[in-house]
């Protein structure tokens, strides 16, 4: 038996590069999982043909985790498909590296409002479903620490989110739900 069998896992930004490559190694531990994208609905339906075809459940779901009706939808996906949710990966996130003078001011929230701000919302739509085992995984990146030039936004929105998410574990939820971040 797989470590995940029976768990029901949400990964958001699933359509490609490390978000595609976490939906399957769930799905090959036994993870039914919701792939989710934004823009890219062949890459998602190329992530779910991938897992079904080594015997595994998957769906995609197309949501920006930006805005919180889609974000609501995307977790409400895992519950009326596999009737519960046990893992999130919050792994969506974009970039635009450019000098900061310029960096426009649509930009600068797009880049905020889903690295940041869309990570706060899945997850809010999330907690009221996982249980005490649940766990929310958030990927990070390195980019924080390291400070490439012309990465201010980008940078910015993962300096912020790392501490941000550590904090939400603290706030006096009654749920006892395990929270990490990697990259």
């Amino acid at each position: 038996m797989s470590r995940l069998t029976s768990k029901v896992a949400v990964v958001t930004g699933a359509s490609k590069g490390i978000g595609a490559a976490i939906a399957k190694a769930l799905a090959a531990e036994g993870a039914a999982v919701v792939v989710n994208y934004a823009s890219s609905k062949s890459g998602a339906d190329d992530v779910v043909a991938a897992i079904a075809k080594s015997g595994r459940k998957a769906v995609a779901v197309r949501g920006d985790v930006s805005k919180p009706a889609d974000a609501q939808g995307i977790i409400e996906a895992a519950i009326k498909n596999y009737g519960r949710l046990d893992i999130l990966v919050n792994n969506s996130g974009v970039y635009e590296f450019a000098p900061i003078e310029a960096v426009t001011e649509e930009q600068f929230h797009r880049i905020f409002n889903i690295n940041v701000l869309g990570a706060i919302l899945i997850t809010q739509a999330a907690v009221k479903h996982l249980g005490e085992a649940g766990s929310i995984i958030n990927i990070g990146s390195a980019v924080s620490r390291i400070t490439p030039p012309n990465s201010t936004v980008y940078t910015g929105t993962k300096g912020l989110s790392t501490p941000s998410r550590g904090c939400s574990v603290q706030e006096g939820n009654p749920r006892q739900y395990h929270q990490s971040w990697s990259r």
